[in-house]
């Protein structure tokens, strides 16, 4: 029978982390960055909700699922901001859900964004997605190549664009690390600003998002880094990102761009420069997590992977009541997400709303 010991993640030990990235180098796929004891930890220090399951068996430790509860309800860690989900294992072992949720004292566990190759969760997904990835891993030249074959029309207009600003602006650089607090503030402002314009929830109103990305922004090691990257031109900042590295694995996360030099793509020329210095570095994967909707993305991915999202509930009287409270909202949303015509109008409406709403923002 398994052993099962719920902590918090301050309580992690040095051979619990060990133990954790040694299960992420050995499978490729648990090598996203928000899988990472790093980020676990980072959430736990913003976060009193965030707790560890620990599952042991005869051969030691079998895994961890990390997630956050409240009164019987759980779910993945960070959930409103993590592009990745699940529970980092070792290979070949296998889970009864029931006796996961049981022993975190859950009723319910929802995810969002769950890795492939979690076949005990398989029963209660409700969508599937794919997320886009860009190979790297035979270098950034070699990655361009099949880029120019796959989007010619697409690399050639962002290759022009970037010669243009460099023409109109000044010389086109990017740094892929960048330790400046100004310019992380920056390109959180610029990121705000786009929420609102596109009437999406800022990610940046919460406070405690701001101290979960300064805190994850300190972070430089091998297995693990919070990375700003920005765009200059001439010395100015005009585009950024602030996402996560693991020790293989960069994933899209935060990108901005200042509205002013928006005729030249900058958006687009920073994620290629981007892709280029995650190369030259040794990374050999980036994730711009899912691609529907999001036509650059498209353009620039090498190959998909499923990413899911669904609910848990054990078969108690807890989880029955949960189903009836959200249950009828889930279906509504479903339906807008299912019916094109739909989503559409309602995605213009959120624009609409947004446009409105910046108009009327003091500048």
């Amino acid at each position: 029978m398994p052993e099962f010991t719920v902590i918090r993640p301050h309580e992690l030990s040095a051979s619990d982390i060990a133990a954790w990235r040694k299960m992420q180098r050995a499978q490729p796929h648990l090598a996203n960055p928000f899988l990472s004891p790093d980020f676990t930890l980072a959430m736990g220090e913003v976060d009193d909700r965030v707790r560890v399951l620990i599952v042991r068996d005869e051969a030691g430790i079998a895994g961890f699922l990390p997630y956050e509860h409240t009164g019987g309800v759980g779910a993945a860690v960070g959930s409103w901001v993590s592009l990745s989900q699940g529970v980092i294992h070792r290979p070949g072992a296998e889970f009864d859900v029931d006796a996961l949720l049981q022993a975190c004292g859950l009723h319910v566990w929802e995810f969002g964004c769950l890795v492939e190759r979690q076949p005990w969760f398989a029963p209660y997904i409700r969508q599937s997605l794919e997320a886009t990835l860009l190979d790297l891993s035979d270098g950034y030249p070699a990655y361009e190549e099949k880029l120019k074959a796959r989007s010619p029309k697409f690399l050639k207009s962002t290759q022009y664009k970037e010669r243009k600003l460099g023409r109109d602006v000044g010389e086109v650089t990017h740094v892929f690390a960048v330790d400046s607090d100004e310019q992380f503030r920056l390109l959180r402002e610029w990121k705000s600003a786009q929420y609102l314009r596109i009437g999406r929830p800022d990610r940046f109103s919460k406070d405690w998002v701001v101290r979960l990305v300064e805190r994850l922004h300190a972070i430089d090691t091998k297995d693990f880094g919070g990375v700003l990257s920005m765009l200059y031109a001439g010395g100015q900042p005009v585009a950024g990102h602030f996402g996560l590295r693991s020790h293989s694995t960069l994933i899209g996360w935060f990108p901005a761009y200042d509205p002013a030099f928006s005729k030249y793509s900058p958006g687009l020329i920073q994620h290629l420069r981007m892709a280029e210095d995650a190369a030259a570095l040794g990374l050999d994967t980036l994730d711009l997590s899912v691609g529907a909707g999001y036509e650059y993305k498209s353009a620039l991915e090498s190959r998909t992977t499923p990413v899911s999202e669904g609910i848990v509930r054990r078969h108690t009287l807890q989880a029955g009541v949960h189903w009836a409270r959200t249950e009828p909202v889930r279906r509504v949303r479903q339906r807008m997400l299912d019916t094109p015509a739909i989503y559409r109008l309602a995605d213009r409406a959120l624009k609409s709303y947004g446009r409105i709403r910046t108009k009327g923002e003091p500048r």
